[in-house]
């Protein structure tokens, strides 16, 4: 059934499907937070949040959890230091279902589960072919 679709003729295409990935998350990334980054109002609201869960420091804290995804996001979008985004992007994203979504519904975990299943993806397969990484990685094995 499935010869007759010739799909096997995707696997040589494979290396670049990643890429779909990266930018659906990066830009959700950027796009979650850029309100937060350019907004000291929402910044401050967003550090009330973390002040009624017990959070230290936060100000300090929604300061370095939103500037994080937005500098993770816009890193995954370029395909730049990927696996050091996606190590970032785990611990903020343990940090956000334990702070603000333990004890919710599967629904509204949702979102933090699968940006956390993500940076696992980008931490133990990279970039992919179209990136910067990639560029850089055959520039060091010509040299």
């Amino acid at each position: 059934m499935f010869s007759i679709l010739k799909l096997a003729l995707l696997d040589r295409y494979k290396e670049y499907g990643v890429i779909f990935i990266r930018l659906a998350v990066g830009f959700h990334l950027v796009y979650g937070t850029q309100d937060n980054v350019f907004s000291y109002a929402r910044m401050q609201e967003f550090a009330g949040f973390l002040s009624t869960r017990g959070v230290p420091v936060p100000l300090f804290s929604a300061f370095l959890s939103a500037y994080a995804q937005f500098v993770c996001g816009t890193l995954l979008i370029l395909g730049a230091a990927t696996r050091y985004a996606a190590a970032v992007m785990i611990v903020n994203f343990v940090a956000a279902l334990l702070i603000a979504h333990i004890g919710d519904a599967y629904p509204n975990t949702f979102p933090a589960l699968m940006m956390l299943s993500a940076a696992c993806f980008f931490l133990l397969h990279g970039a992919g072919e179209l990136s910067i990484d990639a560029a850089l990685e055959s520039r060091r094995k010509e040299v």
